[in-house]
């Protein structure tokens, strides 16, 4: 029984549109495959919410999933189906199982020990390969690893995943410079607190970039910004200072008149943002420095944008981060990317196969940089 992440994105008319998380996959299941076992399959997809829902069945992924794999793939239909039984024990030896969409039923979210026994009975060995699902305590993440004593393993896309986290987190080489953007303070508060207890530089970039300047007393124009933010930013700045930690914030920005790739655009000299502009990217002189703190590390994450690098005109502060990990990254750094919008930035500048590790995690890993304890991670560690 292997439990994967094939939530994956799909356009109107249901086809998949981004294999990755399949890819990542392939290992563990030729793996199996290979040395004779049977893989039977097993996911969410979407948020039905305990209910049938076509749209959110698995069986539109099916021809993604063989295409992906190489091989054959069976829809089994759904895990508490009463022919789903007889349907397993016709695979031969290397054939791949497909269940329907664990979401269907309320229990896979409310981690249900029935349900978890329902998924336990139609096999022998229970493996997670599901990172990204990894920080759920469901019952075919966390509650399924307790039916299955010495006989729960993690996949390889798993233990990857865990491995580079631990690279960065734990057997980190000095200096760990840590790239944090994005839009909000609010969403990434526990990273950057749990972060000034392991990093030597801290680099803040994108919206929330602001509301620290704000925090230091500048001012930040019509800017994304959190008022109720400040007294962290404040306390974050403060605690870093005592730790002995440098934080690296914009010096200049590049602001725009108005959200849009046709705005009117300018460079500040500080970090003060005019009335009636907001920030959209990072400024020359800030540029330089992130790329001169990056350079001369020798572990690096990265988890967020510095800019609004999906319009062309503000993409430049986040293509040039993304290259100075690129650079150092050859020099001998080890790095770790994750998160949607970082990881669509250097899809965007054909960058995506030059730093050391890709996580595909999402949540999983956000909560992971938080310092909590993944229930996916550790029912297999007990078990």
């Amino acid at each position: 029984m292997v439990r994967v992440d094939y939530n994956v994105p799909q356009n109107e008319q249901l086809q998949v549109t981004s294999t990755t998380r399949i890819k990542r996959t392939v290992e563990t299941v030729n793996k199996i495959t290979n040395d004779g076992g049977i893989a039977i399959l097993m996911s969410h997809l979407g948020r039905p919410k305990g209910e049938v829902n076509d749209n959110f069945s698995l069986k539109h992924i099916v021809d993604a999933v063989c295409e992906t794999l190489g091989k054959q793939v069976i829809f089994l239909g759904d895990v508490l189906d009463a022919d789903v039984e007889a349907k397993i024990a016709q695979l031969q030896a290397g054939d791949v199982g497909l269940l329907e969409n664990l979401r269907f039923h309320k229990g896979e979210e409310k981690g249900d020990v029935e349900f978890a026994k329902a998924i336990a009975k139609l096999g022998d060995i229970y493996v997670n390969d599901a990172f990204g699902a990894a920080h759920r305590e469901h019952a075919s993440t966390a509650t399924i690893a307790k039916l299955f004593p010495e006989k729960a393993y993690a996949g390889y896309l798993l233990y990857s995943e865990v491995q580079s986290l631990k690279k960065v987190l734990v057997e980190k080489k000095s200096p760990f410079t840590a790239i944090i953007g994005g839009a909000k303070v609010s969403t990434k508060i526990n990273i950057l607190k749990n972060l000034l207890e392991k990093v030597d530089n801290l680099i803040i970039g994108g919206g929330m970039s602001y509301t620290f300047a704000a925090a230091l007393g500048f001012s930040h124009g019509n800017s994304l910004f959190e008022e109720e933010m400040v007294p962290v930013a404040k306390e974050i700045l403060e605690k870093a200072e005592t730790k002995g930690i440098h934080i690296y914030l914009p010096v200049d920005n590049l602001c725009a008149d108005k959200f849009a790739e046709d705005a009117h655009s300018m460079f500040t000299i500080d970090q003060n943002i005019p009335d009636g502009w907001l920030g959209m990217d990072v400024g020359i002189r800030t540029i330089e420095l992130f790329k001169e703190v990056i350079l001369s590390s020798k572990t690096i994450l990265w988890n967020g944008p510095v800019g609004v690098f999906e319009m062309e005109k503000f993409e430049i502060g986040t293509r040039v981060v993304a290259e100075a990990i690129v650079e150092s990254t050859k020099n001998g750094a080890y790095s770790l990317v994750g998160g949607g919008d970082s990881i669509a930035a250097l899809s965007k500048f054909g960058l995506s196969k030059e730093v050391s590790y890709i996580s595909t995690g999402g949540g999983a890993m956000l909560e992971y940089l938080e310092g909590i304890e993944l229930p996916g991670i550790k029912a297999l560690e007990e078990n």
